[in-house]
Parts: structure tokens; sequence; C-alpha cells
């Protein structure tokens, strides 16, 4: 990594390297969590979803090409653990009602962990002049924003009063 952060430059490479582990963490998961999924439409968001991180990945890829950077060799703790915690509670015996109440519950957690770090890196990429990885982070960022929004409303509208009413 780095002997010592210096510079906003420093800082905003060591946010590239975070998304970047975050991201390919992420392209493991999100089929498991579709196939632990029960709920169709849930299913379908993740798998929709793998295809715009693997987008993400790319565009990390071709920011970290512009600007001559090597962001591989990191590993996001954060991510690991979120991932983890997401691993667990797919192992809890549940109904399938539950588990998908739950499978949105680890996402969500994981989408804002994504949301704040691409806010991050973007306001970072735009202080530095970097105005096309600011863009392609904003880019990034909106989808993370809509995919949060779509698990919300899914869970209320939909998979939460199913996981409520097989409680009763």
């Amino acid at each position: 990594m780095f002997d010592k952060l210096e510079t906003l430059d420093d800082l905003f490479e060591m946010q590239l390297k975070d998304l970047y582990s975050a991201e390919n963490q992420l392209v493991k998961a999100l089929p498991l969590m579709a196939e632990a999924s029960k709920d169709g439409r849930l299913r379908r968001g993740f798998e929709r979803h793998l295809h715009e991180t693997e987008k993400q990945v790319a565009r990390l890829e071709q920011i970290a090409k512009d600007l001559d950077l090597d962001i591989s060799g990191h590993t996001c703790k954060a991510m690991e653990g979120l991932i983890a915690e997401g691993q667990e509670t797919m192992s809890e015996n549940a109904t399938p009602e539950v588990m998908d109440a739950a499978l949105i519950a680890s996402s969500q957690r994981i989408e804002h962990y994504e949301i704040s770090g691409y806010g991050t890196a973007a306001h970072f990429a735009e202080r530095l002049g970097h105005t096309k990885a600011a863009d392609l982070l904003r880019q990034s960022l909106e989808e993370e924003q809509l995919t949060d929004t779509k698990l919300n409303e899914l869970a209320k509208n939909y998979i939460n009063q199913k996981a409520e009413s097989d409680s009763e």
C-alpha cells in the first residue's frame, strides 16, 4: 500500500483500490445471493446488479488505466465483512419469505457502503481535476443509488409483507 498518505492523490488512489476490491468480491457473492433468493423479482434484481457490477469493475479498470494506477492487490475488509454477514444470514434456517427479506437487508448494507465509496471517490476525482474519472464514478454511484431504491421498494411493497404474514 502506501508508506504514508501524503496527498489527496494518494487518498484517491486508496479509495479506487478499495472500490475495486469491493466490486470484485461482490461479483463473486451476487450469484450466491441470487441462488439463495426465492422470489423471482429479487433473483432477477441480483442478476441485473451482477451485470452492473461487472461494468463498474470495468469502469474502475478504465480509470486506473487512464491515470496510470495499479489498483489491484488490495483487500477491502469492509466488503469482506459485509459479505461474510450475508453468507451467515444465508445459512440460517428461515422461511423463504423471511430469507428474501434478510437478503434485501444484507444487500442494502452493501449498497450503502458502495454509495459512500463512490460518492467520496467522485468528489476526490473532481477536486483533483480528473473529470473523466469523476464522470465514470458518478455513473456507478447513480447505479448503486438506483439499486438501493429498487431493493427498498421491493422490500416495503412486497417482500416484507410476505415475511410478516408468514409469521402470523
